[in-house]
């Protein structure tokens, strides 16, 4: 089973070689490496060519945002399964990809998994921030405040050439409208793994503070509107009680 990791960049000279190393240390031998880059700027490239030997595709060229570069990666992929690993991330452990496959093996009718995710100092990685543990999906979770972490979402390649892929009119929640679209209205089959598979540097878009996390929910109500899923009104409070907590869960 082939597993196209995707990583997107743009200036990410400062952290790109922690998440490429964290690819190159995996244990599973089967994994298509592919970078879509957006044009950089600085030192970005030269990291990428330093490790040419050890990526399967590079794609450099300008994109309209994040989300139209993750659009790229899935297109680009020829893998079985299709996972993300953002550039200013890195896989937490050498057996994640390998905790992903067990899981797709052993239930073959597995439409994707997910698992767990730290947010860490953007200077100290060794410093938890935040905790995000999830659980497994149950009917009409999400707009209960639940959700996956999209970059421990693995999904089968199969799913985006049937049900497409992000939407760019939502840049701060693209990954949370396709995640609804997949597992709430499409009901595909998913399995939560226990098990911590990426540290994310906080200080991201989505994730810098109380605020960006508010202006990512505004956005997420719109993806039940257009999704055509009934959200309570106190959604917003539902959806920040859980991110709050984890702060304190480390």
């Amino acid at each position: 089973m082939k597993v196209s990791l995707i990583t997107i960049t743009f200036n990410s000279e400062r952290t790109l070689e922690d998440t490429i190393q964290s690819v190159i240390a995996q244990d599973y031998p089967n994994i298509e490496y592919i970078i879509i880059d957006g044009k950089s700027k600085d030192g970005t490239m030269a990291i990428v060519d330093k490790y040419r030997s050890h990526i399967s595709k590079v794609v450099c060229e300008p994109d309209r945002g994040l989300y139209d570069a993750m659009n790229k990666g899935w297109m680009h992929a020829t893998g079985d399964i299709v996972g993300y690993i953002n550039s200013d991330d890195f896989l937490a452990c050498n057996d994640a990809v390998s905790a992903v496959v067990r899981a797709f093996q052993q239930d073959p009718s597995l439409d994707a998994v997910h698992a767990d995710l730290y947010y860490v100092d953007a200077v100290d990685t060794n410093r938890i921030v935040r905790y995000w543990k999830t659980t497994d999906y149950q009917t009409g979770a999400f707009s209960k405040g639940w959700h996956p972490a999209h970059p421990t979402f693995y999904a089968r390649r199969e799913c985006y050439e049937r049900l497409g892929g992000f939407r760019l009119d939502l840049p701060l929640s693209a990954d949370f409208k396709l995640m609804l679209r997949f597992i709430e209205v499409n009901k595909l089959k998913t399995q939560h793994l226990d098990k911590v598979l990426v540290r994310m540097r906080i200080g991201g878009a989505t994730s810098r503070n109380v605020m960006s996390i508010l202006h990512g929910i505004i956005q997420c109500r719109h993806s039940f509107k257009v999704n055509g899923v009934k959200a309570p009104l106190y959604y917003p409070m539902l959806r920040l009680l859980p991110k709050l907590k984890q702060f304190i869960r480390k």
